[in-house]
């Protein structure tokens, strides 16, 4: 009896283990089935922080040019250091960002520009009738701005010192004061505690426009300002561990935000009804999102056949400012040559 029961224990649990590795088996068909739909497999991009500039993100993933060049994307939100960390190690192989990347990329981080991404998304505001007009105009005022170091804090910087005014707190002919939201800006701004919010968009023009518009106006506008204007202030970095280790991967990611920004730019409209329709971003005013876009100017196709921007010359442009107002210490030319890859295309095809 004791031996016809242990038979029939080991006979049970043979079955449940071979039932078990043929589940196992189907899973693992079943995964690899999935993954060879992509060529490049699962990565993953930053892409739910709701910024309007980060359309091309949005567009690439609701489009499906991601899928189409071989990447099974998953968006996910990241700070500032949690993107520093994936494009380190190559976790992440690609995000956005402003030139606020660059001290970055001078401190050792490893990562490098690989194309353009769009021109301005910040405005300086002040109250209506203000008697600042100018940047010659800032001389002992107060700005209110969302970090020290952050872009509306750089670009501001830049401004002032083009006009021969000092951004340096040690010389006081300007004060930078910081708060940890745009709205809080805005109420800085109504009371009197500071004379100009920078602001990101959409903040900065839905403050400037409609109703709003008989209480503030814009005194700067990034996408329009000599300084500034036909220049990209925006870029894609790639993790230089991607590059060195899979430079296709990169040449076919770049494929797709080129495919979607060439999208945005022949479809400004269509472009905002997907990302409000979808949530990628709270927009609540379509029309104004609609010329937002247009400003940033994507480059389409045929931009990019005309050679209209120039991205190593941009980064070098950016670099030299920053230089100029003591936030790099390289030499900006090169700077720009160390930070500017240019990707070969060709790899992604």
């Amino acid at each position: 009896m004791k031996i016809k029961r242990h038979t029939r224990i080991f006979a049970g649990l043979l079955s449940l283990l071979l039932s078990l590795s043929l589940a196992a088996c189907a899973s693992n068909t079943e995964t690899t089935n999935a993954d060879s739909k992509f060529k490049y497999g699962r990565i993953d991009i930053p892409g739910k922080d709701g910024a309007l500039c980060g359309a091309p993100i949005y567009i690439a993933y609701d489009k499906g040019f991601f899928a189409e060049e071989g990447f099974d994307v998953n968006l996910i939100s990241a700070d500032a250091e949690t993107r520093k960390i994936g494009l380190n190690n190559g976790t992440i192989p690609i995000v956005n960002g402003d030139f606020q990347f660059f001290p970055s990329i001078e401190e050792g981080v490893n990562v490098k520009v690989v194309d353009g991404l769009h021109n301005g998304c910040i405005k300086f505001i002040v109250k209506k009738g203000s008697s600042i007009r100018t940047a010659a105009d800032l001389k002992g005022k107060k700005i209110a701005v969302d970090e020290i170091g952050g872009t509306p804090h750089q670009v501001a910087s830049v401004w002032v010192e083009k006009a021969g005014i000092s951004a340096k707190p040690e010389d006081k002919e300007v004060e930078f004061l910081v708060f940890s939201d745009g709205n809080l800006e805005i109420e800085a701004l109504k009371k009197g505690d500071v004379d100009v919010a920078a602001l990101w968009d959409p903040l900065g023009s839905i403050y400037t426009t409609g109703d709003n518009a008989k209480d503030y106006e814009v005194l700067f506008d990034l996408s329009t300002d000599p300084t500034f204007a036909g220049k990209y202030c925006c870029f894609l970095y790639a993790s230089d561990k991607v590059i060195r280790d899979n430079p296709e991967k990169v040449a076919a990611l770049l494929y797709a935000y080129q495919k979607a920004q060439d999208w945005i730019a022949k479809n400004p409209k269509e472009a905002v009804d997907i990302i409000s329709d979808k949530k990628y971003s709270a927009i609540e005013d379509k029309a104004l999102a609609e010329e937002l876009l247009k400003s940033y100017v994507y480059p389409s196709a045929e931009d990019r056949a005309a050679n209209r921007q120039d991205v190593g010359k941009d980064v070098e442009y950016f670099a030299t400012e920053l230089y100029n107002i003591g936030y790099l210490k390289t030499d900006p030319a090169q700077f720009a040559k160390d930070a500017y890859y240019k990707v070969d295309l060709k790899l992604g095809k």
